[in-house]
């Protein structure tokens, strides 16, 4: 008896959003094919086996068998795309990826690369436990086999990493794998060294900057059992672990762990679903913890540090100050440490020399010809944007009235940079910002020279503040803290929290360190909260605002964006789907539609929809957009579905 298989082949086309027939024998539901599609040949997965081919269908042949995914990761796929108002052919290319070389990123995170950035042989004995740890690890180990998830809250320091490893081993010794999830790539050498340390060769590294033949090695090592932990970014939470026991979701309140285009699934709410489907047990840890997690989850607290207490915060008040970027008490603090030694990190929310240049005489700011967006001034003396790439040579009189007062707005890193370096000579200076990262190998170069230094300052951008531990870090400053805070966002606030608390938290790991935050605002609560650390009361104020506010978690958000060559059209198709979807129901407040800023010379505008239903508010615009497809590409208008948007502005 012939043999039939339902097969999504891996296209983008959103009206194509179903399964086509083929004709093959010895296939199971997973099984990677190429399959005839038009006049090309296509990789499609298959998604169920069938006996018979429906009435009226003559299916083509299945050509050959190009690999296969778990039958767990199906299921998991199909969940996303119908979760995310996406197309199964969109999430299953995430669990079946293709071979394609990605651009380099500058970071190399192979294996071997990780144990010789380490220096690694054989594998070390576990730390002590603490009481607040050893009752953590033995609240996670309870949780196996019931697909729960927990919130690991523990301030910086506390020794959430080991908690992980711990969970780890128990994971191993019960015959289960383990996923352990960081923000972003270049977080990955620092944990893997961590979990190598401890488990030798029977940790993965796994993440979309790996290079063919290293993805394939890793897929086989970590599907064959060979290596039962998988370290890696946002995509490794689609790792083929067997019998998956476990998944740590650290830092899990960076908005890095969102992906940004279609489907836009984010990794936090794709671990928690993939535990629940397969009995595993998803951990969330962070000393900032986001409101929805908080809100929604079990704690397990961890509330001491290990080692030394919580550095001192002191704020200080830039309108009092005739120093920017760098106030007197800062300046004051640096040169102790160029004096006695030790280690700084500033932080500065901004790269470039000055995020703008301002004509005195008739108010003009350069801008971008392709984007709504001001151009950077950079240490190359031209005038860059940070969306498009465009970039045009400083001129030396304003471009409209040619006034030569042109005056040169805020401080990016590389001014910072600067300013350091002309104060402080003595003193060794790295900067590791999006522009240092761009350069292959450039960001372990800084991290690593820094690490080794007896006496230097690290100046960066948020990259900076995020889950670095350095030996020997006796000040840790933000420029200018509340920068975010005058965004159109309403994460704005938590975000600006978390910024200068994780920042804080790479401060006096060894012994008692210091914290100075320079702002302008002293009195805004963030910034007056993220001082003496208070993350329970700064959450809970939150979440009575978003109460008030009906805002996430008290309500589900969907973002629709429309773009295209002139301004009108994408307001035009966008009211057409408000009205569509008011008419669906499920929608209880519907924004806009809003114009937003031009990028690379595409018009854009948006709705934010506020649910209680999101699975039929997404299930409605899937098949709205599905339907509108031909007449948006016929106007060259471009459309996408964000659930849960980490921004609204």
């Amino acid at each position: 008896m012939p043999r039939f298989a339902s097969v999504y082949p891996l296209v983008l086309t959103r009206e194509l959003d179903r399964p086509f027939t083929y004709l093959g024998d010895g296939l199971e539901r997973g099984t990677v094919v190429s399959v005839p599609f038009g006049r090309t040949q296509r990789r499609g997965v298959v998604a169920e086996v069938l006996d018979e081919a429906p009435a009226g269908i003559d299916p083509a042949p299945i050509g050959e068998v190009l690999g296969s995914v778990p039958p767990g990761l199906v299921d998991l796929a199909l969940w996303l795309a119908d979760y995310y108002g996406s197309t199964p052919a969109r999430a299953l290319g995430l669990v079946a990826p293709s071979e394609r070389r990605p651009r380099a990123s500058g970071v190399r995170v192979g294996s071997a690369a990780v144990e010789a950035a380490a220096g690694l042989v054989g594998e070390e004995p576990p730390a002590g436990l603490t009481e607040e740890q050893a009752a953590a690890v033995a609240r996670i180990e309870a949780a196996f086999g019931s697909g729960a998830s927990v919130l690991l809250s523990g301030v910086t320091g506390s020794g959430k990493t080991e908690v992980y490893l711990r969970a780890c081993s128990t994971a191993i010794s019960r015959g289960h794998g383990a996923i352990v999830l960081v923000p972003e790539i270049g977080l990955t050498p620092q944990a893997a060294a961590r979990f190598r340390a401890r488990f030798g060769d029977r940790v993965a590294v796994l993440h979309s900057g790996l290079g063919d033949a290293a993805r394939r090695d890793e897929r086989r090592r970590i599907s064959s059992g060979a290596a039962p932990i998988v370290v890696g970014a946002r995509s490794a939470v689609f790792a083929p672990v067997p019998r998956l026991g476990l998944i740590c979701v650290d830092e899990e309140h960076d908005a890095s762990f969102k992906h940004e285009a279609d489907p836009r699934y984010d990794a936090r709410t794709v671990a928690a679903k993939r535990a629940a489907l397969e009995g595993a047990v998803a951990v969330f840890g962070s000393a900032t913890p986001r409101p929805e997690s908080w809100h929604a989850l079990e704690h397990v607290r961890l509330g001491t540090r290990v080692g030394a207490p919580l550095p001192r915060v002191r704020l200080v008040d830039l309108r009092r100050e005739a120093g920017y970027p760098l106030s007197s008490p800062l300046l004051a603090r640096l040169g102790q440490i160029a004096d006695a030694g030790g280690k700084a990190v500033l932080l500065v929310n901004r790269r470039g020399v000055a995020p703008a240049i301002h004509c005195r005489s008739c108010g003009a700011t350069s801008r971008c010809r392709s984007c709504d967006v001001t151009l950077v001034l950079h240490t190359d003396g031209r005038l860059h944007c940070h969306h498009c790439g465009y970039e045009e040579p400083l001129a030396a009189t304003c471009p409209v009235c040619n006034s030569a007062e042109l005056a040169r707005l805020g401080a990016g890193a590389q001014h910072v940079e600067r300013e350091l370096a002309a104060a402080l000579p003595e003193l060794p200076i790295l900067r590791l910002d999006a522009d240092a990262a761009a350069q292959p190998g450039r960001r372990g170069e800084v991290l690593a020279g820094f690490a080794h230094a007896e006496r230097a300052v690290l100046v960066g951008t948020q990259m900076v503040a995020k889950g670095h531990h350095f030996e020997g870090v006796a000040l840790s400053a933000v420029i200018d803290a509340g920068t975010e805070l005058w965004a159109p966002d309403f994460r704005a606030e938590e975000r600006t929290f978390q910024l200068v608390t994780q920042l804080a938290g790479r401060s006096g790991r060894e012994r008692e360190g210091e914290v100075i935050v320079q702002t302008f605002d002293p009195d805004a609560r963030p910034v007056r909260l993220a001082a003496r650390h208070a993350v329970g009361e700064f959450v809970r104020s939150e979440l009575a605002r978003r109460r008030e506010l009906s805002y996430p978690p008290f309500a589900r958000l969907v973002r629709l964006q429309v773009s295209g060559p002139v301004a009108g059209p994408p307001l035009s198709a966008l009211s057409e789907l408000r009205a569509a979807l008011l008419d669906a129901g499920g929608v209880e407040a519907a924004l806009g539609p809003a114009a937003l800023i031009r990028l690379r010379n595409r018009h854009r505008a948006h709705i934010l929809l506020k649910t209680q239903d999101v699975r039929r508010v997404a299930t409605a615009v899937r098949r709205l957009l599905a339907a509108a497809s031909p007449a948006l590409r016929r106007d060259g208008l471009t459309a996408s579905v964000d659930i849960d948007p980490q921004t609204v502005s």
